[in-house]
């Protein structure tokens, strides 16, 4: 929980008063877990559980292989004892991106007011949701529910929305039948009903080692690779010159992503192996396994070549994830107590993924709202604005009006 060390950390004297906030203590305590998608996110789980029992409600946790990470499951139930039908879920993700090489001005693992925002990873994408929804917690229990409200944390989601696959495995074994699930990804507090999905693989160069004075008797991995992320690049324009468009989203075409690329050993080696990741986050009407099958054929027209200077070379193609899109066309009943809670009918798409799809997959209608904006997501000095976070508030209150029986 030990924040990491920032050379040009904020002064205590530059920092406001807490800002009057029901979530505030909260989101502090959220955010001060340094759940890293690389690192274990149990304390923070443990946390809520007890915050949670303090207040009468019990947690079910599934854990991943190694029992290293959970998922949390806990339901508020209706006055009337019922825990598993027509309840809302408000679902949100506990693990965030690493901090690693950005340069940070305040602790990343701690929520620092500075005039009308609040610094510190996670705060926008996406613990400020969570944290508020919990903090609700006992006015839902003091008015009472007219139907159950579920609370859904989730491990993983920053590297493939692995954790809530088995969170939702779990709802649905149980007999769970939500009426809904609002998933507090940052919209600007602004009622998404959409998605872009993804697909995501790994390419695998082998090449041939040689002398680089003697670059014809080698095969040259890093450039190969290359070759085809010059590839990728080329259809990533295509598809914004040229291909669909939705101009509801906010990237209204059809991206295609090069992340990372590892290769060579030395710059006087012929390098023999290289590797890199890429993604597609596609439109509806965009078939992502197409897209990939035409990489891939290009990629594998360099093996002729290559096979004529030795046998041992190849390249090779690993999925790394999958993620669904979805789109309701703001056309639920969770989307419409969501209009209703933001006081608004108006609704929006996005291209970035969130768990949403899964748990519509899963005949579980989902939308998407919470406070901040993905643009400040996964950066360096990641912050919200106080008055999103007074919307979620507002929100969340909102939606006490309607669930709660006083």
């Amino acid at each position: 929980m030990n924040a990491p060390a920032t050379p040009n950390a904020v002064r205590p004297d530059a920092r406001t008063a807490a800002p009057d906030l029901v979530a505030w203590d909260l989101i502090r305590t959220l955010v001060a877990f340094d759940t890293t998608s690389r690192e274990s996110n149990l304390a923070l789980i443990e946390w809520v559980r007890s915050y949670l029992r303090s207040h009468g409600v019990d947690a079910t946790l599934t854990f991943d292989d190694d029992g290293r990470k959970a998922n949390l499951f806990a339901t508020l139930p209706a006055q009337d004892g019922n825990e598993t039908t027509g309840g809302i879920v408000l679902s949100g993700h506990t693990d965030v991106v690493p901090v690693d090489g950005q340069p940070w001005d305040t602790p990343p693992f701690e929520a620092v007011r500075i005039g009308d925002k609040v610094h510190g990873r996670g705060v926008t994408d996406m613990k400020s949701f969570s944290a508020t929804g919990l903090a609700l917690v006992p006015e839902f229990l003091r008015r009472g529910l007219k139907r159950p409200v579920h609370f859904a944390l989730s491990y993983d989601e920053e590297i493939g929305c692995v954790g809530v696959r088995r969170l939702i495995e779990d709802v649905v074994r149980r007999g769970v039948k939500p009426l809904g699930c609002i998933v507090g990804e940052p919209t600007g507090m602004e009622l998404v009903v959409a998605h872009k999905g993804k697909k995501s693989w790994r390419c695998r160069v082998r090449g041939h080692e040689a002398h680089s004075s003697l670059t014809p008797l080698g095969v040259n991995a890093v450039q190969i690779a290359c070759e085809i992320v010059t590839y990728l690049t080329n259809i990533a324009r295509s598809f914004r010159d040229h291909g669909s468009h939705d101009t509801d989203y906010d990237v209204p075409f059809t991206t295609v992503h090069t992340g990372v690329i590892h290769g060579g050993t030395a710059l006087n080696i012929v390098a023999r192996d290289c590797w890199f990741d890429f993604e597609i986050r596609h439109l509806p009407f965009d078939d992502p396994d197409e897209l990939y099958a035409e990489v891939k054929e290009y990629a594998l027209r360099f093996l002729p070549e290559m096979r004529q200077l030795s046998a041992d070379t190849w390249i090779e193609f690993d999925a790394l994830s999958t993620l669904p899109g979805f789109d309701t066309h703001g056309e639920s009943e969770i989307a419409e107590l969501g209009k209703a809670c933001n006081g608004t009918h108006d609704y929006h798409k996005v291209s970035f993924g969130a768990e949403a799809s899964l748990f519509h997959e899963a005949s579980i209608p989902a939308i998407i709202c919470g406070p901040g904006h993905i643009a400040q997501a996964h950066q360096p000095n990641e912050w919200v604005a106080l008055e999103q976070l007074a919307r979620c508030e507002s929100f969340m209150r909102r939606l006490a009006d309607r669930v709660c029986v006083a």
